[in-house]
């Protein structure tokens, strides 16, 4: 399954993309991105953005595949109160 958010500021993020381990490795992940992806650009979407792991080498190679780019890493702080 591959879903997406609604669109903010002519953005739309790919999320979230899962596939069930039994199911993992037959392209299911890969072919669901795109479509989303298609249909984020149909629906007006300047820029399509994937939010990914790096420490999910599988999931990442698949994003680059399919044609998304690296832009940066970084990492969110929740301070409590």
């Amino acid at each position: 399954m591959a879903g997406v958010t609604p669109m903010v500021a002519d953005q739309i993020r790919v999320a979230p993309v899962y596939t069930p381990a039994h199911l993992r490795g037959r392209g299911y992940a890969g072919a669901a991105t795109v479509e989303v992806s298609r249909a984020a650009l149909v629906a007006g979407a300047v820029e399509v953005l994937l939010f990914a792991d790096l420490a999910n080498l599988t999931s990442n190679g698949l994003y680059q595949r399919i044609g998304y780019r690296p832009v940066t890493d970084f990492a969110l702080y929740d301070f409590l109160d």
